[in-house]
């Protein structure tokens, strides 16, 4: 049991890690990327420390991510947003009390309180259909 339980452990913070560099690596390719707009060519992209555990509780929906496995992709990634927009909305809120929030989005219209962007709603469609694949493997083909 205790052996097990180790596993579990270091499973989760294999996964943990996992998902939070991955979400470093994402969003500093999404920022350099953005740079593009501005004609700035040497497409310096940015993240925090912040990021990392709020990328890395991606973990945190494995048992999600294995729930809605027979769902349809479009319900899946609709799900992972909604979860996304939730997780990013509740942390850029804590972060924002603290004056450490690492993004604002005020500037855009399409902000909710400053600290989500429903224009990127396509964004964690994708990551979070990502998270999956990386958490859970690829999916195996259904009988009909």
């Amino acid at each position: 049991m205790l052996h097990s339980l180790k596993q579990a452990l270091r499973k989760g913070a294999h996964d943990f890690i996992t998902c939070g560099v991955l979400g470093w690596c994402l969003e500093v390719l999404f920022t350099a990327l953005g740079s593009l707009r501005r004609r700035e060519f040497r497409l310096t992209g940015t993240t925090s420390v912040w990021m990392f555990p709020i990328y890395g509780a991606a973990a945190f929906l494995t048992p999600v991510f294995r729930a809605m496995h027979r769902r349809p992709l479009w319900l899946r990634g609709l799900t992972y947003t909604a979860l996304i927009f939730s997780a990013e909305y509740a942390s850029g809120r804590f972060l924002r009390r603290y004056r450490l929030c690492p993004w604002d989005y005020s500037r855009s219209r399409f902000h909710v309180g400053k600290v989500i962007r429903l224009d990127y709603a396509p964004n964690w469609f994708g990551a979070g259909l990502l998270f999956e694949r990386v958490l859970t493997g690829p999916r195996k083909p259904t009988a009909p």
